[in-house]
């Protein structure tokens, strides 16, 4: 009985032992369970609000914008909040990619987008004390620059799981060729270059491809710490990190013993590119124009241009724009005074494109834009605006070479007084006639005939943009005494060039985004042009213009080949302005010469030589055959007498000559009779006289 008390204690304890395990196999069942699936869980969460990864865009880093000549291919500007350039596998050089792979992630084409080893080792070599390694293969880092940005400062587990997750998925989507060249494109360099052909720019000046041993390494060894490892700002620390790079390009067995030594050695060997601030890279006045437009006249936002890497096509001219730089320069350097500034806007007639701008002579010194007022508005135009008062006048049915005005000097209109230049009494004029020698009191009293808002409103049509005072102006609205731009004043005159059609200027003519999709097109001109003046007017006022040029105040602007040259010249008080506005069926140029500060007279009365040069370089470099405006028949004219103003038509002019000449007969009837009285009574003074004696 013993022995089966036994046995039965036994089979109790055995029993209890079995329930035991068995329970503690069920909890840490569980517990393993729940940890499981606590992980997994916890693991759902992290993944639950990825980035879209699968997405091309979702690598698509910040691309520079650039900014182009009308030839498709100067580039003007390069606008970007980092600089960066992408290039292709053959634009690095060998030596980059093996001092890459040598310090970033040796077993790069081993592992399959993170290296397990690799974290083990570097976890080890931190723990030892060795120079501070990190586990990210150049997979992770590339994720953690694109697609992770946002949580580049997050230190947490969380973090590195996802990034680590996100490698592997990229790594079955891409070559190991293209996530390096991906990586190598994106990457901080420090001093504000991200990619290693901006690297090799800002650092030293060449080409990725044109790298030596030296600076290879030294640029690889730069992402561990963009900052820290500065070289133009920490030389030590760069050239520390650089020789790092290069014991492990050895110890990789990249470079043999003797370029180990021979390139440890070597200087950092700098020659740093600084990056341009605002952009700008060629032609400054016409490029911040067209910037001005690009920011505030388009549906672009700022992100949009900085990173978007858009392509902006403008109407810049090259060929033209270095003829408009020369004939302003050659101008600014006869006037033989620092103070004077040449500004010049040259717009195609057909197209209303904006072909050229001289907007001063130094952009870095003054950013104000002369030619379209960037900065400073425009400047008063003086005669100029007589332009705009005898197209008013012809489309009300004035006929310019048949009415007539009183230009005699000085004259009182509407309560103003004004005087030809030198006060010169010109008598009466035909309006043509009275336009070529710029008889100011003759189209005082002329646009008081016709109407001070009419006139401003044909200056609105044929380009001018500028708020006009018409009240404030009165009748000295015609003598030019408002600020308007050269670029208004040459979209204006261009409208005249071209028979009557206005187009909207267009400095901009296409843009493109990043995959070439033409998101902006304004090359048509017919989808911004508007009629606004007939044919018929556009000629009358093109045959005045000529006089201008051919015997008037404009001369110097004739052609030597007998080019047709039609224009209008414009002087403001004391000749702080001299304006000149000039129109072939080629072109349309508006020409300011001045002093900026306001502060000195010009010491020459024409800018119409530039014009001159300008038209005759453009000619010979186009290789351009003599062309005539489009001929036309005169518009229909009215009969017009305004004889408060004095302003007559021919009919009223002539019965006025005639009076005029009946007024003259009987004044000097009237002398010669008072000269006979007089004669008469001296005779009878002189009798008395004798008598006395």
């Amino acid at each position: 009985m013993s022995s089966r008390a036994v046995k039965n204690r036994l089979g109790v304890k055995k029993g209890r032992v079995l329930g035991f395990v068995l329970g503690a196999l069920a909890l840490l069942g569980a517990f393993v369970f729940s940890t499981c699936l606590g992980f997994v869980l916890v693991l759902g969460s992290w993944f639950s609000d990825l980035p879209d990864y699968k997405s091309a865009e979702a690598f698509s880093t910040p691309q520079p914008t650039y900014v182009y000549a009308s030839d498709r291919s100067t580039v003007l500007a390069r606008l970007q909040l980092e600089y960066r350039e992408p290039v292709t596998m053959r634009d690095i050089g060998d030596s980059l990619i093996e001092a890459t792979l040598a310090i970033e992630d040796a077993r790069f084409y081993d592992h399959s987008g993170v290296d397990y080893f690799g974290v083990v080792r570097a976890l080890v070599n931190n723990i030892l004390g060795g120079s501070l390694e990190g586990g990210s293969t150049i997979t992770q880092q590339f994720v953690r620059n694109t697609v992770l940005a946002g949580e580049m400062d997050d230190i947490s587990v969380r973090r590195k799981v996802r990034e680590a997750y996100i490698a592997l998925q990229i790594e079955k989507m891409y070559s190991k060729d293209e996530i390096l060249l991906m990586y190598l494109n994106t990457v901080n360099y420090g001093s504000g270059a991200y990619g290693i052909q901006a690297a090799a720019n800002r650092y030293f000046s060449k080409s990725a491809d044109e790298l030596s041993l030296s600076e290879s390494a030294l640029l690889a060894g730069i992402p561990q710490s963009p900052t820290y490892n500065d070289p133009i700002q920490h030389p030590d620390n760069a050239l520390a990190r650089r020789n790092i790079v290069l014991k492990r390009m050895f110890d990789e067995h990249y470079i043999s013993e003797k370029e180990y030594n021979t390139a440890v050695k070597s200087s950092l060997g700098l020659r740093p590119t600084a990056f341009v601030g605002d952009g700008i890279v060629a032609y400054p006045y016409f490029t911040s124009y067209a910037l001005q437009l690009l920011y505030n006249d388009y549906d672009l936002s700022e992100d949009d241009i900085l990173k978007g890497g858009l392509k902006v096509y403008t109407t810049l001219d090259v060929r033209k724009q270095k003829i408009a730089e020369e004939a302003c320069e050659q101008k600014r350097n006869s006037l033989y005074s620092d103070s004077m500034e040449v500004a010049m806007a040259v717009v195609d007639p057909n197209t209303g494109n904006v072909e050229a701008i001289v907007g001063g002579s130094d952009y870095q010194r003054s950013e104000v834009n002369l030619a379209t007022g960037q900065g400073g508005g425009g400047r008063p135009c003086g005669s100029v605006f007589k332009v705009f008062t005898l197209v008013a006048a012809i489309k009300a049915g004035i006929d310019p070479n048949g009415t007539y005005v009183d230009c005699s000097s000085p004259a009182t209109v509407d309560g103003y007084t004004l005087e030809n230049y030198d006060n010169i009494s010109y008598g009466t004029r035909s309006i043509a006639n009275a336009f070529a020698i710029s008889s100011n009191t003759g189209f005082v009293r002329l646009i008081s005939s016709i109407g001070v808002h009419d006139v401003a409103q044909t200056a609105y049509d044929l380009g001018v943009t500028t708020d006009l005072d018409e009240e404030g102006a009165g009748a000295s609205l015609t003598l030019g005494v408002q600020n308007i731009t050269p670029l208004e004043l040459a979209n204006s005159v261009a409208t005249i060039a071209n028979g009557g059609v206005r187009h909207d200027l267009c400095a901009i003519s296409t843009i493109e985004d990043r995959s070439g999709n033409i998101i902006v097109d304004a090359s048509n001109p017919e989808d911004r042009e508007e009629r606004v003046l007939t044919v018929e007017q556009a000629h009358a006022a093109q045959e005045v213009m000529k006089g201008v040029v051919q015997w008037g105040t404009g001369v110097a602007a004739s052609m030597w080949n007998g080019q047709p040259v039609a224009g209008k010249t414009g002087t403001s008080e004391d000749y702080k302005d001299i304006t000149f506005v000039g129109i072939t069926p080629f072109t349309a140029a508006s020409i300011w010469v001045g002093d900026p500060s306001n502060a000195t007279s010009v010491p020459v009365g024409t800018c119409a030589d530039v014009f001159r040069s300008y038209a005759a370089d453009v000619m010979e470099a186009e290789s351009l055959p003599i062309q005539e405006f489009d001929f036309a028949d005169d518009p229909t004219y009215f009969y017009y007498e305004d004889s408060e103003r004095h302003v007559y038509s021919q009919g009223s002019y002539d019965s006025m000559v005639e009076a005029e000449r009946q007024r003259q007969r009987e004044a000097e009837a009237e002398r010669k009779r008072r000269q006979q009285e007089q004669k008469n009574s001296s005779s009878k003074n002189s009798t008395r006289g004798s008598s006395s004696r």
